[in-house]
């Protein structure tokens, strides 16, 4: 055995003293005796892996935020809810639409208003000119006049009964008289009430001018807005098969919403629910709630009329659109929220990046129930942390580039 490991040890020795003598000697040389190999193992021992890990942090000051279009919000608490989501349209309420009908036989006299003008409740909007109106503002201060004569003849006759200077009989007859005019002026008055007059208009009918006798104000029952004008000046209305509907008045600061809800989603949508409203060309949404769940389903399409209420004080929401409605099925409370643009996906592991002194700090996060465009953060956040929420997609670029070596 010696002697065949002696000729091999004998060569070894040679080369090594070749290569001490000529340190000039080729790599290739170096290699075929072996001493290539070990330095290039040795050159690659000594880069640790730690060197080859991709940094968290993303140093960044303020001009360069601005410059990429980070946007950055603070996250924090907020209602995270499961909703429905089913189509709607928009309508008049129903408790906000006016119609305004006469109640005499006349004509239209004038017409102050027109489509599209607002109105205010009690205001004056249109004039008729009625014979009957005339005759009930006529018997009216006829039945005044006479019932102011009959009680001061009543107060005489009373006066002359306690001084027992006239009979019992007299003044018991001037009391019926009284009595008697005093309840034909209430039946003269409840009768121009029902024409639509006023309280203050009927107190005002004895300083009157004349010509105003046979004529009749039509009043706004409701502010809002006047949306059809069914009569032209000069229109014969009221009874007799003529025309009695004038105006009709929409008061749009509230608005409906129907919707159609499957039978199966029925047991699930209370009167009370809140229901978010969003419209396609519309950025804006608006909250309100389902105030009406019908008791019947339709025999066809297996589903029922559901109406909410949502406010409409900037009259963006017109009746006759269509919009989209998310109705909340059950609502929770997250301890922490963040829009769902501030998520970004490394390694398959959902991220953010929350704002640090320095710069930007990768955070690996665990995602809860989504609503929309937020979704709940169950750990690796906050509340109060302050994460980018737009163009996070170039801070996950920056975060994949190789560590520069020195």
């Amino acid at each position: 055995m010696a002697r065949r490991l002696f000729p091999v040890l004998v060569a070894f020795a040679a080369g090594a003293a070749l290569v001490a003598l000529a340190p000039g000697l080729s790599t290739t040389l170096q290699r075929a005796v072996g001493f290539g190999a070990d330095k290039k193992a040795a050159q690659s021992a000594a880069k640790p892996e730690a060197a080859e890990t991709k940094t968290s942090v993303i140093p960044m000051d303020d001009e360069r935020i601005k410059l990429a279009q980070i946007e950055q919000a603070g996250v924090g608490p907020a209602t995270i809810a499961k909703r429905l989501v089913v189509p709607g349209t928009i309508v008049p309420s129903a408790n906000r639409i006016a119609h305004v009908s006469v109640k005499l036989s006349g004509t239209v006299a004038e017409l102050r208003k027109n489509i599209g003008n607002d109105v205010v409740k009690d205001e004056v909007i249109a004039v008729l000119e009625s014979r009957e109106v005339a005759d009930a503002k006529s018997e009216y201060l006829a039945a005044r006049l006479t019932d102011e004569l009959q009680r001061e003849l009543f107060v005489r006759d009373k006066m002359l009964w306690d001084s027992r200077v006239s009979t019992e009989q007299q003044f018991l007859r001037s009391r019926t008289t009284a009595a008697q005019t005093d309840m034909r002026l209430n039946i003269a008055r409840q009768k121009l009430l029902a024409l639509g007059l006023q309280d203050s208009e009927i107190v005002a009918l004895p300083k009157a001018p004349e010509a105003s006798l046979r004529r009749q104000d039509v009043r706004a029952p409701i502010s809002g807005r006047l949306v059809e004008r069914k009569v032209e000046l000069g229109t014969a209305v009221g009874r007799d098969s003529l025309e009695t509907e004038l105006f009709v008045v929409v008061d749009l600061s509230r608005v409906w919403v129907e919707l159609s809800v499957a039978s199966a989603d029925l047991p699930s949508i209370k009167e009370g629910q809140p229901v978010r409203i969003s419209a396609r060309g519309l950025s804006e949404t608006v909250t309100g709630k389902i105030i009406f769940v019908s008791p019947l389903v339709d025999k066809d399409t297996r589903t029922a009329r559901v109406v909410a209420e949502i406010p409409n004080t900037d009259a963006r929401w017109r009746p006759g659109s269509f919009v989209t409605a998310a109705i909340a099925l059950n609502e929770r409370d997250a301890a922490v929220v963040a829009p769902i643009s501030a998520i970004q996906k490394l390694d398959g592991r959902p991220i953010v990046f929350v704002r640090t002194k320095d710069g930007f700090e990768k955070r690996d996060v665990v995602l809860g129930q989504r609503e929309d465009e937020t979704v709940e953060i169950v750990s690796g956040l906050m509340p109060g942390d302050t994460i980018a929420v737009t163009n996070t997609f170039s801070l996950k670029a920056e975060l994949a580039k190789p560590k520069d070596e020195d």
